[in-house]
């Protein structure tokens, strides 16, 4: 469902990986460890197509959509986060009153407000944070890529995202990936790889 063939990617002179090949199946719950600075972002924003490799390839299967929330998530800053939402799920999906309904249960498990009037740009990191993972789940995406997800967020907000990847986890229908600094230890993840020395090392595969 997804595979990473011979990846290597450098800025100047400086390597972050090198020939790494990956590959992740349907009910895959996934956690990469490395420090920050280690390359995790740059591997997310390859496997989502934000950046090219200089060598080798990501397979993706045909029709399966990724969902990410990569570093500092970017949104439309003189609008509300309605607006951004609606233009976000808009753009490959028809936007009704059934995906509104939807999109409002997700703000609801964060505490967000849809129709919160204030702008995006007066948001705190972790109201951003919080936003950026409900635009990565919002549209049911086979494949969700989840950067410091904890990053900024409340006890309330940690709490949620985990019992969203634990019942992702669960139906065995999606392959989510976690990268973080931290351990993350509460999950049940089957894979657990670390990024170091250019390299993608699989620390230990966990038997559920």
């Amino acid at each position: 469902m997804l595979k990473l063939k011979n990846i290597s990617k450098k800025f100047g002179n400086h390597i972050i990986f090198e020939d790494v090949s990956l590959e992740f199946k349907k009910g895959d719950l996934v956690h990469f460890y490395g420090v920050n600075g280690s390359g995790k972002s740059t591997l997310f924003k390859i496997i989502g197509d934000i950046m090219s490799p200089d060598k080798g390839k990501v397979e993706i299967e045909e029709g399966k959509r990724v969902g990410a929330v990569i570093e500092n998530p970017g949104f439309i800053e003189n609008e509300t986060i309605l607006y951004n939402l609606k233009y976000l799920y808009s753009l490959l999906n028809k936007y009704d009153e059934e995906s509104e309904k939807h999109i409002q249960e997700l703000c609801q498990k964060f505490n967000l407000d849809l129709y919160n009037p204030d702008k995006m740009k007066d948001y705190s990191v972790g109201m951003r944070q919080k936003t950026a993972i409900i635009q990565a789940i919002m549209e049911n995406q086979d494949i969700i890529l989840l950067d410091e997800p904890t990053r900024g967020l409340d006890q309330n907000g940690v709490e949620e995202i985990f019992k969203i990847i634990q019942d992702y986890s669960k139906k065995k229908d999606k392959i989510i990936i976690i990268a973080s600094h931290d351990l993350m230890d509460k999950l049940p993840y089957n894979k657990q790889l670390v990024i170091e020395d250019y390299k993608i090392y699989d620390k230990k595969d966990i038997k559920k």
